[in-house]
């Protein structure tokens, strides 16, 4: 319990540190991974038993050579692309706004270095060094975040890919 409160007390001087843009840097990689997380939790668990249903109709039809049978696979690989294709664009949006928040935290910081300079001087370092911590730590923490989002993202996009192509390989057509 104390190390979780010790915790605590070091992220929250890390905020007062950085300002208070890190709040928005961490709501979007909070958001980002929710979906990021819930994306791999739906193609290892919930995919396959929808890829089985969508082989399994298309397996039970008859008629599966004329032209109103493929387009009825179209329709099927198409619904489940649609499936496979969700919140990826919420993602990739999410990882791209990481490093963009950070440059917000940027400007906000310079900000405060010019008010001081205007304010004091530009005789006293000491007074500046925070308008200068809060225009690094927001940078830094938006591409950290990124960086971590870009890896996962683009291996999540290509399971989804990969699993786009099983899909359509797995529906013969005739």
């Amino acid at each position: 319990m104390i190390y979780l409160i010790e915790l605590w007390e070091s992220v929250r001087e890390f905020i007062a540190t950085g300002g208070g843009v890190l709040y928005f840097v961490a709501m979007a990689v909070f958001l980002m991974w929710i979906l990021m997380i819930e994306k791999f939790w739906f193609l290892s668990a919930s995919y396959p038993k929808v890829k089985r249903d969508v082989i399994a109709k298309w397996d039970a039809r008859t008629d599966t050579t004329s032209w109103y049978a493929h387009r009825i696979r179209d329709t099927w690989i198409s619904e489940t692309t649609e499936i496979l294709d969700a919140r990826m664009i919420t993602i990739k949006t999410l990882v791209a706004m990481c490093p963009l928040i950070g440059l917000l935290g940027t400007v906000t910081g310079m900000i405060a270095v010019f008010e001081i300079m205007a304010v004091q001087g530009t005789g006293n370092p000491r007074l500046m060094a925070s308008g200068i911590s809060m225009a690094t730590i927001p940078t830094m923490a938006g591409m950290v975040a990124a960086l971590s989002g870009v890896f996962f993202s683009s291996r999540l996009d290509a399971k989804v890919k990969m699993a786009k192509a099983k899909l359509v390989d797995s529906l013969p057509h005739h």
